[in-house]
């Protein structure tokens, strides 16, 4: 058994399990006798550390959860993964059990933060999910992207996103930060640090309120997350997915997307792992622009301007086909400038338009320096600017994606 087969997220599943069982019929159920060497706290309550993991182990998918005769290095060998995996572990004398540092991002894959993000416990009061969280989650994003300071006091968190539910809460949330806070922390996305095993419980009202008034936690996202965001474009755009295609459904998020810096161009695409090929990254970008085409055919943002959705899947992709060029083969010269973000100045556009038929799908659109754009969109020339546009953007596709084929409908109109 090895330290990656267990998850933060299968931990915290445990843990919920255990607190809704009672800690006799969760032992029982797993076939564990009370721990006596050593306990994972959590949110100041002492858990039953081996139970905890065995059980955490049928949380995988495909898994059965270990029994007490699954462990091969016992008590000490579970205490050890636990705690490599960010969480606290004292023995029966309730003394802390020292562990060596973690590195950055070992104990938060991709795919397990896309999971926490999906799975918020957010208060459904009229049917429709509130946006507290969700909202300081996207606040916190935007700082990530920027490098800005993962920890801020408590008044500079409470003024920024106290401004933001009062601007962008359309379901009648209340201004108020803790409740949010307090619930990403407990979901493992925030963090207190001075304050990590005493935060309570979302719930309530005035003992929340005065708990943040009396200790002003500093905090912010915890590192492994903050780290994520800042560092990885993917990241950064499947959990914006996530977050919007869960919680924002029918909803303009134009507006608070520009406000906390995350709107589609300003994601950027950040690090890409340099043991994956061009060709690969940019079949994954297109995969992922496939699978959202698929849920949003035919779907529009419900605004004044009765829009159609545009993906950051599809605009990410062709900007990175592009390699920071206009893709028009007869360009007669982009700007050398750049943008605030040192980003080339191009506009990723549809080819044919989407309520003309086209798709949002790399294959059929184009990133176009300004004076591109501006012809394809309203020059004389642009009907025959079009055919020429789809015929190299088209090849340009191809030849990255080893001629595959660009999906159902494939890319020809």
């Amino acid at each position: 058994m090895g330290r990656t087969d267990i998850t933060h997220t299968a931990v915290l599943q445990a843990i919920e399990e255990f607190d809704r069982l009672g800690r006799d019929t969760f032992l029982q159920k797993y076939g564990f006798r009370p721990a006596r060497s050593y306990f994972l706290v959590h949110e100041g309550r002492h858990y039953d550390s081996k139970a905890i993991f065995g059980a955490a182990h049928g949380f995988l998918p495909g898994l059965a959860p270990l029994r007490p005769d699954n462990f091969s290095g016992g008590a000490q060998h579970a205490a050890r993964l636990l705690r490599e995996l960010g969480f606290t572990v004292v023995g029966e004398d309730h003394d802390p059990v020292e562990a060596e540092p973690l590195p950055v991002l070992s104990s938060l894959s991709h795919d397990e933060l896309v999971r926490l993000v999906s799975r918020l416990k957010v208060s459904r009061a009229n049917g429709a999910p509130a946006l507290h969280q969700p909202i300081t989650l996207l606040w916190a994003m935007g700082r990530a992207l920027r490098g800005e300071d993962r920890l801020l006091s408590w008044s500079e968190t409470e003024a920024a996103v106290r401004a933001l539910v009062e601007r962008h809460g359309v379901r009648g949330e209340r201004p108020r930060v803790d409740y949010p806070v307090a619930a990403l922390s407990r979901a493992g996305l925030w963090a207190l640090p001075a304050h990590q095993d005493a935060v309570p419980t979302a719930h309530g009202d005035a003992g929340l309120r005065r708990w943040f008034a009396g200790n002003q936690p500093v905090g912010g996202l915890s590192e492994p997350v903050y780290e994520r965001l800042r560092r990885f474009g993917e990241t950064r755009l499947a959990v914006l997915e996530v977050v919007l295609g869960t919680y924002f459904v029918g909803l303009d998020c134009e507006p608070l997307l520009r406000d906390v810096g995350l709107f589609v161009e300003d994601l950027g695409l950040g690090e890409v792992d340099p043991a994956v090929v061009r060709a690969a990254q940019y079949e994954l970008l297109c995969a992922r622009a496939e699978g959202q085409e698929a849920g949003s055919r035919g779907r529009r943002v419900e605004r004044i301007v009765n829009n159609p959705i545009r993906l950051a899947s599809a605009r990410m992709a062709v900007l990175y086909r592009s390699e920071g060029n206009c893709e028009h083969v007869h360009c007669g010269g982009q700007p050398n400038d750049v943008t605030d973000a040192g980003q080339p100045i191009l506009e990723v556009d549809h080819i044919v338009e989407i309520t003309r038929g086209g798709r949002d799908h790399p294959s059929q659109m184009a990133a176009l320096c300004p004076n591109c754009h501006a012809v394809k969109t309203r020059g004389s020339t642009r009907e025959a600017m079009r055919d020429v546009l789809l015929a190299s953007t088209r090849e340009r596709h191809d030849r990255l994606m080893g001629g595959a084929d660009a999906g159902p409908g494939g890319g020809d109109s």
